[in-house]
């Protein structure tokens, strides 16, 4: 950005909702200041943390609080999409970063890939490099330093998943690797070894096991206290943080009153009266800061929650003092911890407000985007404006001013494209490829583009960036913000995930071509293995305007028995590119999307079949369908209307969709239908449902009683 092309200034009555704390939100982060411990929450999985802790943790005792997820939650279940695998992942990331927003805690990730349920921790390793996930846990003790670590799961496998016990196992291993310099000393170049005080395992009593009952020589914590700042208990906070969890069905109810929480003391020394027992969570841990505790103090004496703008000027000294902090790791640490916290109280006590958002989401490198910035002093702060992006702007922000500059941004022709950074190399066996160490741990992907805002509040100079994004107004839901998207000029999506040929008769393969900017034209190149031959009779491609679409056909013709996968690629002004592109879009979620190669199995094989009309009864996330069609078979998918009043004799067989029972209340009203059709010689398949005590399995299924259970067979290559 070289110049500004207009500035123009606005006297508005400004209604538009902030993204800034409230006056009782800053009160809790000037009390959080005067904090300076920190706990780590460590489990396997999404869902796995306790929400009702970290936001007693993070809200009550005013602590840094992070959760370490080992996965991401790629090979659970999805409730309300047909997300699974590595979308699903993407999916949960996100969950979670929402459900961070809500009780405080910070979000972190090893590398490990969720490959599915296991039974035992030898399982899990068989998949996990053990020393490669040891490495990331000690990663992030080094990096974020707590002084306790918490597991939510024991090390002697009460926690009924090897993934479970993985987790407190590795834990307590990088307990001790993390302050041992002679592990892991690549790391080394970037951080320091790090001993954290003790190790506790969260107990519960979800199975009522004799080992997780309360013992009383166990630690107690009454976690459900109310915060009237907030107007809210923990647990009424927690259960919406844990309702993030939407792809899970993890919807919770609101807890009140008195909780108790347990713990056990694994490893380091033990704590008699409190997690934090033995640790200075004063500024004192960092030596002298008298001059620090005694501004501070005056902050919080002369704080007025009708004019938090009054403490301004305070916090700025309190800034620069905090700013002259000097010493070893830990006041290194400290300091660069309370500066973001600083930055962020003075940015809300004062109203300064900051945004820049772009007339589209979608961006291609190589090309300029039309960028709004906004500036507002919504307070009497006495603030003004340098730059941004280093182009001077040099105006003083006069309170309840809005200024608009709007200005053209290049995106950069060597810009990568958008994409979850975990996702950009080669999946390993049951682990992400990460190369950068500085990545290890972090949750999402950085903004595509962004802005940064200099300004003085008197003569001390700060700045604060804000990503580029696209925001809209949606007629049903208010204002929309969407990530900005760096995306190749087009992309290319293949019908289906595989194709399924038995016999050799041709199959008509549908190519989606998209637009992500004006004037594409190109050509479609399709590669398949040598016994299969494939011909695209009208490959070339012109698409005038961004978003514009062309479908393509390839005919596909298998000549023997054989597996192998066809590869789609864009010639497009010289230059190849095979990306294909899923978006992930829900609203409790920010928009997402996986780019990824554009290619799909080919599998020709004999199948014989009886029968040809299915009636299938829809699930949750289910693709099963399609995959019947592709057999051969002719679907009609039924609805509830349909098993109302239709007859079902002309179905050769009914199959009921993959979690059906647990999320179709109807079919228990259906059952006696589905009974007498079976009765009758019809054919009834059920496919897989969950019975937990997240989803319990009520509804009937066959003909006689029987119950689902939790046993689960792991060894891919046990014998049925």
């Amino acid at each position: 950005m070289k110049q500004f092309l207009s500035i123009v200034l606005l006297v508005v009555c400004f209604g538009q909702a902030s993204a800034q704390q409230s006056s009782s939100e800053i009160l809790l982060g000037l009390d959080k200041l005067n904090t300076l411990g920190s706990v780590l929450y460590i489990a396997a999985h999404p869902d796995d943390e306790n929400t009702r802790f970290l936001t007693y943790l993070s809200k009550e005792r005013k602590l840094r609080v992070g959760y370490l997820s080992l996965t991401r939650g790629d090979g659970g279940q999805n409730l309300v999409g047909k997300e699974q695998g590595v979308p699903l992942g993407v999916l949960r990331t996100q969950e979670l970063m929402m459900a961070r927003k809500i009780d405080g805690a910070e979000q972190f990730f090893a590398r490990s890939y969720d490959f599915g349920y296991s039974k035992t921790p030898d399982e899990t390793f068989q998949f996990w490099n053990h020393d490669s996930v040891l490495a990331d846990v000690v990663w992030i003790i080094r990096t974020f330093k707590p002084d306790v670590i918490v597991t939510r799961f024991p090390t002697t496998g009460e926690g009924g998943h090897g993934h479970h016990t993985a987790s407190a196992m590795l834990a307590v291993e990088a307990y001790s690797g993390a302050a041992d310099a002679n592990r892991f000393k690549q790391q080394l170049k970037h951080t320091q070894p790090w001993q954290a005080k003790r190790v506790i395992w969260n107990t519960f009593n979800f199975g009522g096991s004799s080992n997780t009952q309360p013992t009383p020589d166990m630690l107690k914590l009454d976690v459900g206290g109310y915060n009237a700042l907030l107007g809210k208990s923990y647990g009424e906070i927690a259960a919406e943080s844990r309702s993030k969890h939407a792809s899970q069905g993890f919807g919770a109810l609101k807890t009140r009153g008195s909780q108790v929480e347990h713990f056990k003391h694994l490893v380091g020394d033990s704590a008699k009266n409190d997690l934090m027992d033995d640790v200075d969570v004063t500024w004192k841990r960092l030596g002298d800061t008298e001059n620090i505790q005694s501004q501070l103090a005056d902050v919080l004496k002369t704080y007025d929650a009708s004019q938090p703008d009054k403490i301004v000027t305070q916090l700025v000294a309190l800034r620069n003092e905090v700013r002259k902090l000097s010493g070893d790791a830990l006041v290194t640490y400290w300091k660069t911890q309370k500066m973001k916290e600083l930055d962020k109280l003075i940015l809300d006590a004062s109203g300064l407000w900051f945004e820049a958002t772009a007339t589209d989401f979608i961006a291609t490198p190589g090309n300029a985007i039309d960028v709004t910035l906004h500036t507002l002093n919504r307070s009497s702060t006495k603030a003004f404006l340098q730059s941004v992006n280093d182009s001077a702007v040099n105006v003083s922000m006069e309170p309840n001013v809005l200024y608009t500059f709007k200005t053209k941004v290049k995106v950069p022709a060597t810009a990568s494209f958008s994409n979850p950074y975990w996702l950009n190399q080669p999946l390993s066996t049951g682990y992400f490829t990460v190369n950068d160490q500085q990545l290890v741990g972090v949750p999402e992907t950085k903004p595509a583009l962004h802005t940064t805002f200099k300004f003085k509040i008197g003569e001390t100079e700060m700045d604060v960036t804000r990503p580029i994004v696209y925001k809209y107004a949606d007629p049903a839901k208010g204002e929309i913000y969407r990530p900005l998207e760096v995306l190749p000029p087009a992309t290319v999506n293949l019908s289906d995930k595989a194709y399924v040929f038995t016999n050799n008769e041709p199959k008509k393969i549908q190519l989606t071509v998209r637009a992500n900017a004006d004037n594409v034209n190109g050509l479609v190149e399709v590669k398949a293995p040598a016994d299969w031959n494939v011909t695209v009779s009208k490959p070339h491609f012109k698409l005038p305007k961004k978003n514009d679409e062309a479908v393509i056909e390839a005919l596909v013709t298998p000549t023997k028995i054989s597996s192998g996968k066809i590869d789609v690629s864009l010639m497009i002004d010289g230059k190849s590119n095979n990306q294909s592109i899923q978006r992930i879009e829900y609203d409790h979620i920010p928009h997402q999307f996986v780019l990824s190669n554009a290619s799909a199995k080919l599998e020709r094989f004999d199948m014989q079949t009886s029968g040809q009309h299915i009636g299938y009864i829809p699930g949750a996330g289910d693709d099963v369908p399609a995959a019947l069609r592709q057999a051969g078979y002719t679907v009609t998918e039924l609805t509830d209307h349909m098993l109302t009043n239709a007859s079902l004799s002309p179905y050769d067989a009914i199959v009921t969709g993959v979690r059906a029972h647990n999320t179709n209340d109807r079919l228990q009203v259906h059952h006696a239908k589905l009974m007498e059709y079976v009765k009758n010689g019809g054919n009834l398949v059920v496919q897989y449902n969950t019975n937990s005590r997240v989803g319990p399995l009520t509804a009937k299924i066959g003909p006689y009683p029987f119950s689902v259970s939790r046993e689960r067979v792991t060894n891919e290559k046990a014998e049925v």
